[in-house]
């Protein structure tokens, strides 16, 4: 997935230098609504790897995030991408992680993301907002050159480049914002999701149905809720 200003941040960020005759992942490469592949490929990659959840356009390999370094292996890829994944991923610190832990060192790391006040997209589900400070430190382990907020929507974009002497970071007691729980926390459970599940389709189902002006309440509601 890559919106305009994501696949315009990619072909920005992306030197000729860091991918010709490159090795390059992209996790989460199905193309929903966009795609940064034809920008990198562009710039000569050896090889070029599209991984998702589920099969479709764009997507060469069948694997979750949540196990991308137990097949991958370390120190795999010279240019990790994902576009607008990180905020669909529930346990997020896992798959942070596997992003840093597939990545050469010396290599580069391009994530886009959504932040607070993005509202609610569900593919398959929707979790986390990233601020900058979250991605300044979640990254802080790395050598971070960029971090742009999203001049279209609430986002941010981030590359950053792997050391030699990585040392990854312990990110136990971060808490990122739910979208769920409409707070900071450190994580989501089963009964978060399906109460948020419960009470989002009610109330789409009430703006459908509803006629005049409890229509347009609920659908204020409903957006409200989103944000």
């Amino acid at each position: 997935m890559c919106n305009p200003a994501c696949i315009e941040f990619v072909g920005r960020a992306l030197t000729e230098e860091e991918v010709r005759g490159k090795d390059v992942i992209e996790v989460g490469s199905r193309d929903v609504n966009g795609s940064a592949r034809s920008t990198v490929e562009s710039l000569g990659p050896a090889s070029y790897l599209g991984i998702d959840i589920e099969a479709g356009s764009g997507v060469d390999e069948i694997c979750n995030i949540d196990d991308l370094a137990d097949r991958y292996g370390p120190d795999r890829f010279d240019v990790v991408l994902s576009t607008e994944l990180l905020e669909h991923v529930r346990h997020w610190r896992i798959a942070v992680s596997n992003l840093k832990t597939v990545l050469k060192p010396g290599g580069t790391l391009l994530i886009t993301t959504r932040s607070t006040g993005f509202g609610y997209h569900a593919y398959p589900f929707d979790f986390w907002r990233y601020d900058i400070a979250d991605v300044e430190l979640l990254f802080s382990d790395l050598e971070i050159l960029t971090v742009e907020s999203d001049p279209v929507a609430p986002g941010i974009f981030v590359k950053a480049r792997k050391s030699a002497d990585f040392t990854e970071n312990d990110l136990d007691s971060h808490e990122l914002y739910s979208i769920l729980r409409k707070r900071r926390c450190r994580e989501v459970n089963g009964l978060n999701i399906f109460l948020f599940r419960i009470k989002w389709l009610i109330r789409r189902a009430l703006a459908h149905v509803l006629p005049g002006p409890l229509k347009r309440y609920v659908k204020k509601a409903v957006l409200k809720e989103e944000l």
